[in-house]
Parts: C-alpha cells; sequence; structure tokens
C-alpha cells in the first residue's frame, strides 16, 4: 500500500472527519469502537498532534485522480 502524509482535515456531510493527504486524496478517520480506534480524531489538540502521519492509501493503489 501507499503512504501519504495527513495534511489536513475537514467534516464530510455527515458530520464525520476526514483526512486530506499528501496526494490528494481524502480518506476518513473515524473513531467507532470497537472496529475503528482513532480517540485521536475526537479532539483538535488529537487531530493536530496527527499531521504529518501517513495513511494507506487505497485511492493511490488505484490509480485514482485526486479528490480535491
Amino acid at each position: 500500500m501507499t503512504a501519504q502524509a495527513i495534511v489536513g482535515y475537514h467534516l464530510d456531510e455527515e458530520g464525520h472527519w476526514v483526512a486530506e493527504l499528501a496526494c490528494g486524496h481524502f480518506q476518513h478517520v473515524r473513531h467507532r469502537p470497537p472496529w475503528q480506534e482513532r480517540p485521536w480524531v475526537t479532539t483538535p489538540m488529537g487531530r493536530a498532534a496527527m499531521l504529518g502521519t501517513p495513511l494507506n492509501c487505497r485511492k493511490c493503489d488505484r490509480r485514482e485522480p485526486p479528490d480535491c
């Protein structure tokens, strides 16, 4: 999988956090225990601390165009 750094965030139309990746793709970063453990997404400090952290980007692997 291709890893891309988190460069920002926005909320989708349902109020879920979406990471903006360096490649131009978007990826939801939900905290829904027990399936998804991402407590950092629930606070501004947590999200800020994760900027620059790489996430696996499946859209890059599929060679999809950027979302933004």
